[in-house]
């Protein structure tokens, strides 16, 4: 049987049979190169288990499919189908935050085409051992937190948990909803020379990299596709499908449809791309420690309607920092209050907060011990051998064989480990004495090696490091581990200094193939609560609706700035064309009074370099032209990550991609080409927010914002144009004109040259032309009457609904004629007086708006009365 997969022009022929979860027998490379075969290519360092090469060079059996068809593929068409994979990267913004990396928030997060695949036997033991684990880690704090037994018994050292930093005294007592501590867990991974998988640490605060592990699937099973099929490699979706109920069922009330939030610290820690990806996934509302409040202790969402009760918390913020009130003062990401809430079981935490108390490697000696203590039973996971320094015993052996060890912090800290071989003389001997120091806050792991895998790097295939990070679940049958997860790469080749150095190098997909005798039946669903209809966004933070507001606001500006600097760089250019230099040196004027940000003016540049002067003032990030405009709106984005659709999002971004085009324009290229395409791409945003988002709050304020701008620009433009004037032929109306887009509508009415009154009217004055000032403060008019009826009917206006009355009235009972009458002594004093009011009010609009729905007190906020417990 004969299968072709895609077009014979751009993809590759595949003929084989798909029945019998097979990679088809002839995959031939679209690019026809030299012969290729993996087992010539890739070769494993010695020493090491490699994950897909046996000792001797043999395929594992779980890879063969797999290789064979890579080999079939050839390196030009797999290095064809990553540059679809790196674009697809760059398109859904996938990023990896570091803290001082020169990519700043923008860093992407990296990825390697080639999966990690696990066979179905192996994986079964795996998530039983983790699975396990969760259990019994979750029966531990629930030990240390309560009782202390395992303490008094001498199972655990006292020193090992007075001295931990994330023992939360306050939290002691505290049975956290649903009876359990630990909902979420995580674990890394590594596999020995022996090919046996140990422990190398928990993650029980706010485990990380769910997230990237989806998003890692969605990309590598686009990109190889027909193998992703022929494996039939276990789906991830289940998972987070049980996370979701497990989120629902621990709501105390709202059972079938609670309110659920996901705790970020911001846009500025490291992983923020997965908690606005999570959220969104999950269907729940990404809030920071301000979007939240505690009122007779019960967490209540600062929305724009009100008060509305927090039934569920995703946590991910670290929980020293949740709650400012009993825990870490100066903390400005938490929620003042949060803990007294929980422990009153008026809101449900995931995990709980104290969890991080088992984060880390400090308790990983201790596990056997503690799984025959409170289970009677062995780890089918063990840990790697790990001696926490607290214990003179486990110190005095860290200490003699500190070249054999690697070092890590004890309680739950990022800092990268350190591997004792690596160390000099002083090195060693200034570590010895930091251990001696403080012992309790050091842990000497042996880690003798990790596994490798083939990583596609340059053209090639080379072995790098890696750790595997597994998650699981709690649901309401028991524990759940993802089928899959993130295998973190190192970034060396080098054996020794790589062996814990994970994440710099990047991670793979994890795919599980399928057990050879796969039920055809699929597991049936849990039925579904039945949907309560709403056309309402319920759940709009406050904060969110002015990141939208002020989006608005910067889209309008950077499309406002555009479109000034390619009106001046082409006068400047026809000026200097025509050798009238005079002439350049009076546009850069004019366009600075029309409110164009322009270079000072030192008089020792040639007036030919003044169109390049004028692009380099705007290409600097840091100032008040394009590039920092531009570089302004990206940092309201980040904050709406989880409000933007993907498509909004890609276009929102190509903006920065066009300032750096327009720099490799600069200094004889097609600069107004790039400007071009710049006022495109803005109006692209513009058509997606018009034509896509819903009308309903957010959209509302999103418009707003751009309707306050526009008005604003209008005033101050045609302002600067009326000031310091001697009549009408000094004002530069084919400017005005062409910068509001409004050149064919005035010409399709008057048939002649300008003139002040007509191009006035036009553009304050009338409301069918969507440029005008007229028309957005009838649209802003419309905006503030919506949004009034949103909160409580008190039957008066209110104040921004008053502001909006002065303004339509005003521009709608305006006598263009009389205000645009030169006079010899004043000039056009009745414009620019009318001008000056105009502007005060709009700015007063700004403000009030900023007042009513972002920035209000939050007692005269209405709060929905408490429901009692049934």
């Amino acid at each position: 049987m004969t299968s072709i997969i895609g077009s014979r022009h751009n993809r590759c022929e595949a003929v084989g049979t798909w029945g019998e979860g097979k990679i088809p027998r002839r995959l031939r490379s679209r690019v026809e190169g030299p012969p290729w075969a993996f087992n010539t290519a890739y070769h494993p360092l010695p020493g090491a288990f490699d994950e897909v090469m046996a000792p001797g060079g043999a395929i594992r059996p779980h890879w063969k499919g797999f290789i064979e068809g890579i080999d079939r593929l050839g390196l030009d068409e797999l290095a064809r189908r990553w540059d679809v994979g790196q674009r697809l990267i760059r398109d859904n913004g996938v990023t990896y935050n570091v803290y001082g990396d020169p990519a700043g928030l923008d860093r992407p997060w990296r990825l390697d085409p080639l999966p990690l695949i696990l066979s179905a036997e192996e994986w079964s033991g795996l998530a039983k051992g983790i699975e396990q684990r969760a259990d019994l880690l979750d029966s531990v704090l629930a030990d240390l937190y309560g009782d202390r037994s395992l303490v008094g018994r001498g199972v655990i050292p006292p020193s090992a948990l007075h001295a931990n930093p994330a023992f939360l005294r306050p939290c002691h007592g505290w049975i956290p909803a649903g009876g359990h501590w630990l909902h979420h867990y995580a674990a890394d991974l590594v596999r020995g020379p022996d090919g046996e998988w140990r422990v190398l640490s928990d993650r029980t605060e706010s485990p990380s990299g769910a997230g990237y592990a989806l998003e890692n699937r969605t990309i590598v099973s686009r990109v190889l596709s027909e193998f992703h099929r022929a494996l039939q490699v276990e789906r991830l979706w289940p998972f987070f499908e049980g996370l979701r109920r497990s989120l629902q069922n621990l709501s105390v009330r709202h059972r079938d449809d609670p309110r659920m939030v996901l705790l970020t610290p911001g846009p500025y820690n490291a992983t923020y791309f997965e908690h606005a990806f999570l959220a969104r996934q999950l269907g729940i509302t990404l809030v920071q420690g301000e979007d939240l409040t505690v009122r007779d202790n019960t967490v209540y969402l600062k929305a724009l309607t009100g008060l509305q009760q927090v039934d569920v918390i995703l946590r991910r913020t670290g929980g020293t920092w949740c709650d400012p009130l009993e825990l870490r003062g100066d903390s400005q990401l938490g929620v003042a209050g949060l803990l007294q809430s929980a422990r009153r079981g008026n809101v449900a935490l995931l995990n709980a907060i104290g969890t991080g108390l088992l984060d880390g490697a400090s308790l990983l000696g201790f596990m056997p011990a503690l799984a025959r203590s409170l289970r009677d039973e062995h780890l089918i996971l063990p840990s790697v051998p790990s001696w926490w320094c607290g214990e003179p015993a486990a110190l005095d052996y860290v200490l003699k064989n500190l070249e054999r060890l690697v070092i890590r912090p004890a309680f739950g800290r990022r800092d990268q480990p350190v591997i004792g071989a690596a160390l000099s003389g002083a090195q060693a001997a200034e570590l010895r004495a930091a251990i001696a120091a403080r012992p309790w806050d050091w842990v000497g792991q042996e880690v003798k090696t990790t596994s490798t895998l083939p990583v596609w790097s340059d053209g090639g295939l080379y072995p790098r490091h890696c750790v595997l990070r597994v998650f699981a679940v709690r649901t309401e049958k028991g524990w759940q581990a993802m089928p899959g997860g993130l295998a973190r790469l190192s970034s060396e080749r080098d054996l020794l200094a790589s062996r814990l150095q994970t994440g710099g190098g990047g991670s793979k997909d994890v795919w599980i193939a399928a057990p050879p005798q796969r039920l055809s039946v699929s597991a049936v669903r849990p039925q579904a609560p039945a949907v309560r209809l709403t056309r309402e966004n319920r759940d709009l933070p406050s904060r969110v609706a002015d990141n939208m507001f002020w989006l608005g606001r910067y889209l309008e500006r950077c499309e406002a700035t555009t479109r000034l600097l390619r009106a001046a760089l082409v006068r400047i250019e026809d000026s200097l064309a025509e050798g009238d230099s005079a002439q350049a040196l009076a546009m850069i004027r004019t366009m600075a009074a029309l409110g164009l940000p322009v270079p000072e003016e030192d008089g020792t540049e040639p007036v030919e370099a003044l169109a390049d002067r004028l692009v380099a003032h705007h290409l600097a990030s840091d100032g008040l032209g394009l590039a920092g405009c531009v570089e302004r709106l990206l940092r309201i984005v980040v904050h709406l990550r989880d409000r933007l659709s993907n498509d909004t999002w890609r276009a929102v971004h190509l903006l920065k991609d066009e300032i750096g085009l327009l720099a490799a324009e600069t200094g004889g290229g097609d600069v107004l080409g790039r400007l071009n395409a710049m006022v495109l791409t803005m109006q692209a945003v513009s058509g997606l927010a018009m034509e896509s988002m819903t009308r309903g709050p957010q959209w509302l304020f999103l418009d707003s914002g751009r309707r306050v701008e526009r008005a604003v620009a209008m005033v101050e433009m045609v302002s600067g144009a009326l000031s310091d004037v001697e009549g009408e032929a000094m004002v530069p109306l084919d400017l005005l004109l062409e910068t509001w887009d409004s050149v064919m509508t005035y010409r399709s009415r008057y048939l002649s040259t300008p003139r002040l009154a007509g191009v006035l009217d036009l553009l304050l004055c009338d409301e069918a032309n969507p440029r005008s000032l007229g028309f957005q403060l009838a649209t802003l008019e419309g905006h503030m009457n919506r949004l009034a009826a949103m909160g409580e009917h008190s039957g008066f206006y209110k104040p921004e609904q008053k502001l909006m009355t002065v303004l339509c009235g005003t521009i709608r009972t305006t006598d263009i004629m009389v205000v645009s009458r030169y006079d010899r002594d004043g000039g056009y004093h009745d414009a620019l007086r009318l001008l000056d009011m105009l502007r005060s009010r709009l700015w007063e609009l700004s403000e009030q708006v900023s007042r009513t729905y972002f920035i209000h007190a939050q007692w005269r906020l209405p709060t929905a009365p408490m429901e009692e417990l049934a």
